[in-house]
């Protein structure tokens, strides 16, 4: 499976209801397993000049590059790029490419506590 990730701010705050109207035609796209379009919280405490994430997941790499060669992708990058200041991507293959994953954080590496009295 492949992750695809896109990150994209907005030249003007009013622009981000057309940014995620323009890439919400991306869903109709046949060959994501998982496609989101969403606005960004931004409650980050380091950082927030993200406007919008688009998350995707593909089967392969071959349905990956088949969702960017659409007509509809193409559409997409027409209606977005005149309203986007910057627009990040990361792609990756999770049973291959991360080296570090938990999904408790630190409970997973803690040593459980022995009860008092027992060595």
């Amino acid at each position: 499976m492949i992750r695809h990730i896109v990150f994209f701010t907005a030249k003007d705050e009013a622009g981000i209801d057309q940014i995620v109207e323009g890439l919400s035609i991306l869903t109709s796209i046949p060959y994501a397993r998982r496609l989101e379009i969403a606005l960004n919280r931004k409650s980050d405490q380091l950082g927030n000049d993200i406007d919008v994430v688009v998350y995707g997941e593909f089967d392969s790499e071959s349905d990956l590059a088949a969702y960017k060669s659409h007509d509809l992708y193409r559409e997409a990058i027409r209606r977005v790029r005149p309203l986007r200041e910057l627009r990040l991507a990361a792609d990756y293959e999770p049973s291959t490419d991360v080296h570090f994953a938990g999904m408790s954080g630190l409970a997973q590496i803690a040593r459980p506590r022995r009860p008092p009295g027992r060595g």
